[in-house]
């Protein structure tokens, strides 16, 4: 049976779907919401297809004539999705764009199997590229190069932000571990990316981090031993609250 909240939070997303335009074809509503199981951290998922793809601000005009207030983005840009990020009723709201065409090219890959192909070729493509900075370092190149320092930041700040910071308790739940492990990791992760970047190094393995810390003139205080900390600690969840 699903909880009040799922049943209070369902109404408002039919709510919302219902003032979206007609260029609109389709609204699914995912999430904990959509499997009945919401509380009050909750916030609303909507995947939203439309018949042509729109850009960021003509979903950003759809979104607040839908309702929604306080709007912002999240993510990559320049993408085949758009996504808004805004407040219906004081309840966070996500809503990811798609376009007909992409929506059912991404199914027929997943339904094929290739989704996790392309993945796994992303992660290759991105190991291929780091052998070329790792061997320039190991050879004494030269250092990071102010633009691509910039864009090296940027790509590494771009999962937090445009969305309810409260969001982030969600992953804190008694049973969630895995997802809240997982966010721990890319977070650090991102955060060395920002610290090589500043301080215009190739970024190296994720081994031996205090080491390869230690000389770096810009960084924050124990470093590598917060991030040690963090991830051997029997509760986390105080980490996020803290």
């Amino acid at each position: 049976m699903a909880t009040a909240r799922s049943s209070e939070l369902q109404q408002l997303a039919q709510r919302i779907a219902d003032a979206l335009p007609p260029l609109v074809q389709e609204v699914v509503l995912t999430g904990s919401v959509s499997r009945g199981v919401a509380d009050e951290v909750s916030d609303i998922e909507l995947l939203v297809v439309t018949a042509e793809a729109l850009d960021l601000s003509t979903c950003f005009e759809h979104a607040g004539r839908a309702g929604l207030e306080r709007l912002d983005t999240w993510g990559p840009q320049g993408t085949s999705t758009s996504r808004v990020f805004g407040y219906c009723e004081g309840v966070p709201i996500e809503l990811v764009w798609w376009s007909h065409n992409f929506a059912q090219a991404s199914v027929s890959a997943l339904l094929a199997g290739q989704e996790v192909l392309g993945r796994r070729r992303a992660r290759q493509r991105r190991a291929t590229a780091n052998e070329g900075p790792a061997r320039a370092l190991a050879g004494g190149s030269p250092r990071v190069p102010a633009r691509a320092r910039g864009c090296r930041i940027e790509d590494a700040a771009l999962t937090w932000g445009g969305y309810a910071p409260e969001g982030m308790l969600t992953i804190t739940r008694p049973g969630e571990r895995l997802v809240l492990v997982e966010r721990m990791v890319d977070d650090a992760t991102r955060v060395l990316q920002i610290v090589y970047a500043l301080n215009r190094v190739w970024p190296p393995t994720t081994k031996r981090v205090a080491d390869r810390a230690e000389g770096l003139p810009v960084k924050p205080a124990r470093l590598a031993e917060r991030i040690e900390e963090a991830l051997t600690e029997p509760d986390s969840s105080g980490r996020w609250s803290g």
